[in-house]
């Protein structure tokens, strides 16, 4: 199982595709979860999921507006798919049945 910050970091990787840079990313999680996460949680993660084998980098070329440094751009690996597809299909388990919790009318 992936931890909740993996999860969501490999989730805006994903979404993020070719644009996936640490700060796309810090900002894709920011928003679908409202809560800010620093950049050190962020580099420990990416690096926690790297050394799992679940995502991958390469370094891209500086650009002037970033002093010409280089940056990484992530993927997500057929590994990181997997583990993906493995934490949806225990979710979806767990939800399954639960739908009346959340029904309006049972309020």
């Amino acid at each position: 199982m992936l931890g909740e910050f993996e999860h969501l970091a490999l989730l805006a990787i994903a979404r993020l595709g070719a644009a996936a840079h640490a700060s796309a990313i810090r900002v894709e999680i920011a928003a679908a979860t409202d809560r800010p996460g620093t950049r050190g949680a962020l580099y420990r993660t990416l690096d926690r999921l790297e050394t799992k084998g679940f995502l991958s980098w390469k370094l891209e070329e500086g650009v002037p507006r970033r002093g010409g440094n280089p940056r990484r751009c992530f993927a997500v690996t057929t590994e990181g798919v997997a583990a993906l597809k493995a934490c949806r299909v225990v979710f979806t388990t767990m939800w399954t049945g639960l739908d009346h919790l959340f029904d309006e009318s049972s309020k």
